[in-house]
């Protein structure tokens, strides 16, 4: 996340220490604390030290660097900054002022201040960082030739491979790094990481257990385990293992409130995407996309739109997010102009060669059958994705899985859309439930609409030999509009009824409806009829 801060982060922020000395306790010495990497503790003693007036010297550029690796940069950015006014300033001092900058989001002082530095591979490597950032292609292949074949060097092109999407380069990199060096185990929580881009979320979870086994209170790595248990189950599972992490978060990790606090909306649906979202829009990268999304599914395209049209995308998840909101707003809007626009990033993303690549595993994984349950198992709370789904299963004569699918929606307004309606309508009657299809006609108010539904039900079910329903349809219909085709239909499930009663798969007690809907109609028809279903009924004794 810290790579990727877009939004400059300044202000004063105080890391509260304990500066009580105990008695009957040894002071440390501060290569013991720095060996042991408690940073807290070296600040405390340094503090300390500072205050009763035994200050060594670099007591700032100590506080500095374990301020730094505690993640409070703007009091490591304090002490580097008074450092640098000092006679005398070692150079490393402004490369180390440089990070600071780069991790708080001040990339163009992070520049300035690194060039002030001597060469040095640290140097090289932060000058190549902030060229990604500026997107400058020739001085990021110029620092990148500089690279030598050590872990730093090789660690920090990893990064760079990983921010540009590149994941499985990064991976073998990290892999590498790890074959020689079992200890390092923070790079499974890297290699985990790609795993998670790459959509293996169950590989992820195995890479990322290596590492939780030994350091089992990791932030960044119980986060990646919940976002993995969102992506393999659902917000709840995911919710269920931030738990410990919120309940013991620890001040070391302030930077990480940020990014848990980002992912709860994420893993809520949604909820509170209003209040926690937009302070974090130039923090988390992710946190302006998913206000989009957010938006999009209010149908609040405008917002949506106003709060990515200035967005440079740099990845194909950007891009495609771009095209989808200008399609929206071109469909809303009735605009070419945006229409246009979206198909260009579509364009884009699929004229790649590693999307090419990823479409062409798409479309093998669309062929799989086993893939179909996959991917229902894993999007199971997602409406957007079941109302496709069902459509897609309906569309192909699977009426029954498609039934099941378009009940699982949940939202309301997804529910009363006309189209949800007519298909679950057609679902139903194919799947041998017509009554249930005549209730959702019931529930609907008289419309353009309704009429439209009346329609499916009364041909559907003609076609399907449920002459019942086809019949109450097609009665309906014959009331509100006096076309001879509704009499015509009506006439013929009447006639159908009567020859499955005759046949003992319809009751006998039908047939009393059967005459009530004859005689609403005017046709001359109909005295007919009625005289031959009443002779029969006679005949076999049947009470109408």
């Amino acid at each position: 996340m810290m790579l990727s801060r877009a939004k400059p982060a300044v202000g004063r922020g105080v890391q509260h220490t304990d500066k009580r000395k105990k008695k009957g306790r040894k002071i440390p010495k501060l290569e013991e604390l720095l060996s042991k990497r408690d940073f807290t503790g070296a600040i405390t003693l340094l503090e300390f030290k500072r205050h009763v007036g035994e200050e060594e010297e670099d007591t700032n550029l100590w506080i500095g660097y374990c301020a730094f690796h505690l993640g409070d940069y703007k009091r490591a950015l304090e002490e580097y900054e008074n450092a640098t006014k000092e006679e005398n300033c070692n150079s490393e001092v402004w490369v180390n002022l440089a990070c600071t900058y780069f991790f708080l989001g001040m990339y163009k002082q992070a520049e300035a201040a690194g060039f002030k530095a001597s060469k040095s591979r640290l140097q090289n490597r932060l000058l190549f960082h902030l060229a990604h950032k500026f997107n400058d292609e020739k001085k990021l292949m110029s620092f990148h030739q500089n690279l030598q074949d050590v872990t730093e060097d090789q660690l920090s092109l990893a990064s760079i491979h990983y921010m540009r999407s590149h994941y499985q380069e990064a991976i073998d990199i990290y892999k590498r790094i790890l074959l020689d060096n079992r200890e390092y185990l923070a790079l499974n929580v890297y290699v985990a990481l790609c795993y998670y881009k790459l959509d293996y979320y169950d590989v992820s979870q195995e890479v990322l257990a290596v590492y939780l086994q030994q350091i089992p209170d990791s932030t960044i790595a119980l986060n990646l385990k919940a976002c993995n248990h969102f992506r393999l189950y659902n917000g709840r599972a995911a919710e269920a293992e931030l738990k410990s992490l919120m309940d013991n978060a620890s001040s070391s990790f302030e930077f990480a409130k940020e990014l848990i606090r980002h992912n709860l909306v994420v893993f809520r649906g949604g909820e509170g995407a209003l209040q926690v979202l937009p302070p974090l829009v130039d923090v988390i990268p992710e946190a302006r996309l998913n206000l989009v999304i957010y938006y999009l599914r209010q149908d609040d395209v405008q917002e949506a739109y106003n709060l990515i049209k200035d967005l440079e995308p740099t990845t194909p998840q950007e891009y495609i997010l771009k095209g989808v909101v200008n399609a929206a707003l071109g469909q809303e809007m009735g605009s070419r102009d945006h229409m246009k626009i979206a198909q260009q990033f579509f364009q884009l993303v699929g004229g790649s060669a590693s999307e090419c690549g990823a479409g062409t595993a798409w479309l093998y994984w669309r062929m799989c059958p086993a893939a179909g349950a996959w991917a229902e198992s894993y999007f199971y709370n997602d409406d957007i994705f079941n109302f496709n789904y069902a459509q897609a299963k309906a569309a192909t004569g699977n009426t029954s899985e498609g039934e099941e699918a378009f009940l699982l929606i949940q939202s309301e307004k997804m529910k009363n859309d006309y189209i949800y309606l007519s298909w679950l309508a057609r679902c139903y009657i194919m799947n041998k439930k017509p009554r249930l299809a005549w209730e959702l006609y019931l529930k609907m108010e008289t419309s353009g609409e309704s009429f439209s539904l009346l329609q499916l039900i009364a041909n559907d079910c003609y076609k399907m030999g449920q002459f019942y329903y086809s019949a109450k349809a097609f009665d309906v219909l014959e009331r509100l509009d006096p076309n001879p085709e509704y009499w015509e239909g009506k006439r013929g499930a009447c006639v159908g009824i009567f020859q499955m009663i005759i046949a003992g798969r319809e009751p006998k007690e039908t047939l009393r409806e059967v005459l009530h809907l004859l005689r609403s109609t005017g046709n001359t028809q109909v005295e007919y009829m009625i005289r031959i279903m009443k002779k029969w009924a006679k005949e076999n004794r049947v009470s109408i």
